[in-house]
C-alpha cells in the first residue's frame, strides 16, 4: 500500500512537485525581495506575489505527501491557484494602474512563460489521473 500512497509523486507527478518546488522558491525569493525593498511601490502587487509563495508552497507539499488529506489540500491549493492566476491575470489587463509592478501571476504569468496559468491545470489533471490512490 505504501506504493499507492506515493502515486502525486511518482512518474510524470516527479516532474510537476519540481516545478511547483520551483516556482515555491522564485515566488518566495520575489516577494521578500519586493516587499523589503520597495513595498510602498506597489503593495498589491507585492502581496499578491507573497499570497502566490504561499499557494506553491503548499502545493508542493501536498503533492510530495500523497496522503488522502493532503491530495485534497493539493486539489484546493491547485483550485486557488486557478482562480488567482486568472482573476489577476484579468484584473492587470484590465486595471493596469493597479499592478505599477509585476505579480507572479500578473497577464495570466506571462513573466513565467505562461507557466503559472497551466500548472494549476496540469496539477489538477495529476491528482484526477492518480484519484483511487492515496486513500488508506
Amino acid at each position: 500500500m505504501a506504493e499507492d500512497r506515493t502515486a502525486t509523486r511518482s512518474g510524470p507527478g516527479r516532474l510537476l512537485i519540481a516545478v511547483y518546488a520551483i516556482f515555491a522558491l522564485a515566488a518566495c525569493a520575489r516577494s521578500a525581495s519586493q516587499i523589503a525593498g520597495h513595498f510602498s511601490r506597489a503593495p498589491l502587487a507585492y502581496l499578491l506575489s507573497a499570497f502566490a509563495a504561499v499557494v506553491y508552497v503548499v502545493a508542493t507539499v501536498s503533492l510530495s505527501r500523497g496522503s488522502r488529506g493532503s491530495r485534497r489540500l493539493a486539489v484546493v491549493s491547485c483550485a486557488v491557484e486557478l482562480v488567482g492566476v486568472v482573476t489577476v491575470g484579468i484584473a492587470s489587463l484590465v486595471a493596469p494602474s493597479a499592478f505599477p509592478d509585476a505579480t507572479v501571476w500578473s497577464v495570466f504569468g506571462q513573466g513565467y512563460g505562461f507557466v503559472p496559468v497551466v500548472l494549476p491545470v496540469l496539477g489538477l489533471l495529476w491528482i484526477r489521473r492518480t484519484a483511487g490512490f492515496g486513500d488508506s
